[in-house]
């Protein structure tokens, strides 16, 4: 077999490059590098995947982009190359982000509210991967998934099923 394709980098399509990096960087505390002003900033989240045992693995996290929606580069024409627009009130980007002990869904979701972006939903566990879930989308409408896996909470790793019952907050949805 060979070497499967694998995913480098994700996009975020933007009005504003600035304002999205102060976003981004206060929502969830990561380091944005401006890479080319006001066109194309890179996301870089820091550490790298944990191991079972809780230290950091040789893997770094990977990377993503926050690139300006009128002049998505590269390109090959110098000019801006269409689309030049954010898809208006439809589906756009959408990342999962596994969110750190030191952190929580409340308190990421309370600054992307504060900072312009939308809640869509919290509390709520996916049985299909045995995970805690919540999503906002920010201001230029891509929606962030931010993920947990709880405490006490076991699954099958071979048909994805809980194994005994989720001990969950009341109040929780259930999927």
């Amino acid at each position: 077999m060979t070497y499967p394709n694998i995913l480098v980098f994700v996009d975020f399509p933007v009005d504003d490059v600035d304002a999205a990096n102060a976003f981004y960087s206060e929502v969830f505390g990561w380091e944005v590098e401006e890479r080319i002003p006001g066109v194309f900033h890179r996301i870089v989240p820091g550490q790298n995947f944990k191991l079972d045992d809780g230290t950091q693995g040789p893997t770094g996290n990977l990377h993503m982009g926050i690139a300006l929606a009128s002049n998505m580069r590269p390109h090959p024409n110098p000019a801006p190359p269409e689309p030049t627009h954010l898809n208006p009130g439809g589906r756009a980007a959408r990342a999962w982000i596994l969110v750190s002990e030191d952190d929580s869904f409340d308190a990421i979701l309370e600054r992307a509210e504060r900072l312009g972006g939308t809640v869509l939903y919290t509390n709520h566990f996916w049985t299909e991967f045995g995970g805690a879930c919540a999503s906002f989308l920010d201001p230029w409408g891509n929606e962030l998934m931010l993920w947990q896996h709880l405490e006490g909470v076991e699954q099958d790793p071979e048909t994805h099923e809980l194994v005994g019952e989720a001990k969950l907050p009341e109040g929780w949805t259930v999927e």
